[in-house]
């Protein structure tokens, strides 16, 4: 039965991919392509949708296993890069880039949100480790406000600066999926093998760690030094993701749970499960985002969180105590 799921959600993956880049405000179809199409529609397939394409579903991906491992770090089904704060962070210190250093852009965005990360990382473990109460619940609330904070400072540069900046900044926050070229199209893929690999690594690991801390401890497991480096590692992979594509919320949530419905909680088969099912909701709604008002472009996290945020309130419904 699991086998049949893993070949069905990776046959709708990669009906995804395929079929995906062919749609958009004009479909091209792949006989135009091949017999008498035209250099400008080549040029769009090959350079703009081909491209995108692989960002989204490399960003799908890994902000996917990113929330699946919070999930089994802090032993809660709401745990995600967004609502931890980390997104914020990394969208704080890319933000502040666009904003202060715009020409070197570029060159340093990916490392400001790397920063960004790791300052709300740090802010949130300190702040949990000095209050007293349920550890996993005080990372979770600590992340929501600082994440609310960092969002109000981005809004701070938005305001603050010229109209360049502000457009710029204003529909980077809200999401958004642009390449040009196979180069930026795999501008992303570090985010996702970084993720990949740690999770895959530490698979059994977070298996125990998921049962809570005094069992993973009483079978060996590290818990200061694994928790440190894949907290580094995940605030690494998120930052890559953000400085390409914006803060996108929820998609950590989402994807998780929909793959341990399918194949259970063992964090090995997990990972690639909801890899394949982050990658491809992620693609699924950059391709509503650019056809459904073309030729206007929606940002993506918009659709995404339209999604997002009923699954949230279900997931709180079913966890109600």
């Amino acid at each position: 039965m699991k086998r049949r799921r893993f070949v069905l959600f990776l046959a709708v993956s990669f009906g995804a991919l395929i079929i995906c880049p062919w749609i958009g405000e004009r479909n091209i179809s792949p006989f135009e392509l091949l017999y008498g199409g035209s250099f400008l529609e080549a040029q769009i397939f090959w350079q703009i949708r081909i491209p995108r394409a692989m960002m989204a579903w490399s960003a799908g991906a890994a902000l996917g296993i990113c929330g699946m491992v919070f999930q089994a770090m802090f032993r809660n089904p709401m745990a995600e890069p967004s609502l931890l704060g980390i997104s914020s962070g990394a969208a704080l210190g890319a933000a502040a880039t666009i904003r202060f250093a715009p020409a070197a852009a570029g060159f340093t965005l990916t490392t400001s949100a790397f920063f960004g990360a790791m300052l709300s990382t740090l802010i949130i473990s300190t702040f949990a480790r000095f209050v007293r109460g349920t550890k996993d619940a005080t990372l979770l609330l600590a992340g929501v406000a600082i994440s609310a904070l960092f969002s109000s400072l981005i809004m701070v540069f938005q305001f603050t600066g010229g109209a360049t900046e502000s457009y710029r900044l204003l529909s980077w926050a809200m999401g958004g999926i642009n390449a040009i070229g196979i180069s930026e199209g795999l501008q992303v893929m570090p985010s996702l093998l970084i993720a990949g690999a740690l999770a895959m690594y530490y698979s059994t690991e977070l298996d125990l760690m998921a049962l809570g801390d005094d069992m993973a401890a009483s079978r060996g497991v590290e818990l200061e030094r694994t928790k440190r480096v894949l907290f580094i590692g995940l605030s690494m992979s998120i930052a890559v993701a953000v400085a390409n594509t914006g803060p996108i919320a929820f998609l950590g949530l989402i994807a998780p749970h929909v793959a341990r419905g399918a194949v259970g909680p063992r964090h090995f088969r997990l990972t690639v499960f909801t890899a394949i099912i982050g990658g491809s909701a992620l693609l699924i709604c950059d391709t509503v985002a650019r056809t459904l008002w073309a030729p206007a472009d929606i940002p993506v996290g918009i659709v995404v969180s339209f999604l997002g945020v009923p699954f949230f309130l279900w997931l709180l419904f079913i966890n109600r105590t």
